[in-house]
């Protein structure tokens, strides 16, 4: 069929001289479902080249991605009838004798039924009672039944029977945009079909096709704009389409869908975007301001920018998602040149708060004035660190300098040292003049700590400061565990014992790896206390690294080592040889002042209640 017979034949059948574009130009057949709609196009082809043709559909997606036009076009495919053909086909190029009924929806076998008006079970019932006739002219007896979760509970119910064993004239097409709201005891008795979100370069690609029959000239621009404001919807960018023409006068051009559609110039969100990143707010909110005299809507710049972000970030690790058609050469342009130069880290932040940003935006009653400030907070943070720089910054700050690692790369735009792995630090901090509440529980104590006032103002020369000497040495975990037990904390003596390993221990400095089991709040408790104990600063960590032995682990090895020994001497084997059942439970080490002195040592066996051992007695050497 011709446009011009197509154009006539839609103005007899509207008694107009006019038909929306998204009417006129709504598919007839699998062809014109080929736009984003391949997958499912391709299935049917293949069911009904083998007649392995379903019983009942369910058709799922998007509003505008054709859902209800794609039952008109299997309805019509399962009635499919000419002189030379008489079977279901999807073949639908020639027009067959049931087809244009079914398509202008006047058909006698073909019903459809709009679920969000006929939700009741008498509803349903109806149905269930037309089924048992045969169709008056078509082969099939097709229902269609559009938003189909709105049917109630009791109308489901009563029509499974029917959709597990519908007489072989019957087929169900139901259409939905609420996959999730229709019971899986009906998902289960159909065939199901997704259909997809229409992609932004298939809709500028069908607009520009559509433009060109219409005999309208229309801009790139304009058509990528309308494409993103479609959102995957066919119809919908028709109809926007529709309204650029006739805004237009005739021509769609991008200077009059952004006024239409109240969008910033694309250009102009980049030229935001960069002076957000240089931490520039009053160029961020000059920009703004002209962008918003120009009539754009707050909440629009925002997502805007909010896409173009996403947009920054995606060209990062995507670099052939510049080749988006729906893309201005602009946007192409500077978003691949930002990828470059700006971190992910800075990208994310911008991201997420823009999420937060936009609906506190939608939702003020001062809209420009709350994107202000939105704009605001983005510009301020551009010049914050990167949360890692942060902590190691703090970390560095609080007299940390013999610790040399090397600094871990902040994103893409970072420096190229190696990424160090993560270490969770407890910073303790010497008494000061003026008594201040210690924070409790597991967080790290990693605070700025102020910087003093100045002293001695117009002095050339400043005294160096002598570090503090601890009062107690500590060179080891033995010697904290000695501490701990002079002092009489006795939970802290068997934590450290039983749950710390030492990796690097320096006046100040502890690096340890705990054990499982250890608690959260374990190093927290130690750095007070050392720093309390000794009189000094004491940062304590943990470490990626395994470390040495526990103290247990430690006593535990080393007494299963006296033990081995001890069976090699050949005293102790002739006596375990002499008792049958005796065995070593302890092996003590006679210490050396005692041998100096002559003094007696602890008996070396133990004895039966009559002096003589017997066997199975425990000896302990």
């Amino acid at each position: 069929m011709s446009d011009s017979e197509r154009q006539s034949q839609d103005a007899a059948s509207t008694g107009t001289g006019y038909r929306v574009l998204a009417r006129k130009y709504r598919p007839k057949d699998f062809t014109d479902l080929m736009v984003g709609q391949e997958p499912m196009v391709r299935t049917l082809t293949n069911a009904f080249e083998t007649g392995r043709i379903a019983q009942a559909y369910m058709l799922t997606g998007v509003r505008g991605v054709g859902k209800t036009t794609t039952a008109r076009i299997l309805a019509r495919a399962l009635n499919y009838k000419r002189p030379d053909v008489d079977k279901p086909t999807i073949d639908l190029r020639v027009p067959g004798e049931h087809c244009q009924a079914i398509m202008e929806g006047r058909h006698v076998d073909v019903i459809e039924m709009d679920a969000a008006s006929h939700t009741g079970i008498d509803d349903i019932r109806e149905i269930i009672e037309q089924v048992r006739y045969r169709p008056v002219s078509a082969r099939y007896k097709v229902y269609i039944i559009d938003e189909v979760h709105m049917l109630s509970t009791q109308a489901f119910n009563g029509l499974l029977k029917t959709l597990e064993e519908p007489p072989e004239h019957v087929k169900f097409i139901f259409a939905t945009t609420e996959i999730r709201k229709v019971p899986i005891t009906v998902l289960s008795r159909c065939q199901r079909f997704d259909l997809r979100r229409i992609s932004a370069s298939d809709l500028v690609g069908l607009f520009t096709t559509i433009a060109a029959k219409e005999g309208i000239e229309a801009e790139a621009d304009a058509l990528a704009m309308i494409a993103r404001a479609a959102e995957g919807s066919a119809r919908d960018g028709l109809s926007l389409l529709d309204q650029a023409i006739a805004h237009g006068a005739g021509a769609v051009q991008a200077e009059a869908v952004r006024g239409m559609l109240g969008l910033a110039d694309r250009a102009r969100i980049v030229d935001l975007f960069e002076h957000i990143v240089k931490g520039d707010v009053a160029a961020a909110l000059g920009e703004f301001q002209s962008q918003y005299e120009a009539g754009a809507n707050p909440v629009v710049v925002l997502t805007d920018l909010a896409d173009f972000t996403h947009l920054v970030t995606r060209l990062k690790y995507v670099p052939d998602a510049a080749n988006d058609p729906s893309l201005s050469e602009i946007e192409r342009t500077k978003a691949a040149e930002l990828a470059k130069g700006v971190a992910v880290t800075t990208l994310s932040r911008i991201w997420q708060m823009l999420l937060k940003g936009i609906p506190e935006t939608e939702g003020s009653s001062r809209t420009a004035g709350a994107a202000e400030m939105v704009l605001i907070r983005l510009a301020h943070a551009a010049h914050l660190p990167a949360p890692e720089d942060a902590a190691r910054r703090l970390a560095e700050f609080s007299g940390d300098n013999t610790d040399q690692r090397p600094a871990s790369p902040s994103g893409n735009g970072g420096g190229n040292g190696t990424r160090v792995p993560y270490q969770s630090s407890v910073v303790a901090r010497a008494p000061e003049p003026t008594p201040r509440p210690q924070p409790s529980g597991p967080t790290a104590m990693l605070r700025a700590v102020p910087n003093p006032e100045p002293q001695n103002i117009g002095r050339t020369e400043a005294k160096p400061v002598e570090a503090p000497k601890p009062l107690v040495r500590i060179n080891s975990i033995g010697d904290i565990v000695d501490l701990a037990g002079e002092k009489r904390d006795v939970k802290l003596k068997a934590l450290v014992r039983n749950f710390v390993r030492p990796v690097r221990l320096e006046p100040g400095r502890l690096d340890v790896n705990l054990t499982e089991g250890a608690p959260n709040t374990l190093l927290n408790e130690l750095a007070v206390k050392l720093k309390e104990w000794t009189g000094i600063h004491w940062i304590v960590s943990t470490s990626r690294e395994e470390g040495g032995p526990t103290m247990v682990e430690a006593e535990a090895k080393a007494q299963e080592q006296r033990v081995s020994d001890a069976r090699q001497d050949p005293d102790v084997a002739a006596i375990l040889a002499h008792f049958p059942g005796a065995k070593i439970i302890d092996v003590r080490v006679r210490a050396p002042e005692l041998e100096e002195e002559g003094e007696a040592a602890p008996p070396a066996a133990a004895e039966s209640e009559e002096g003589d051992i017997l066997p199975g007695d425990d000896i302990e050497f």
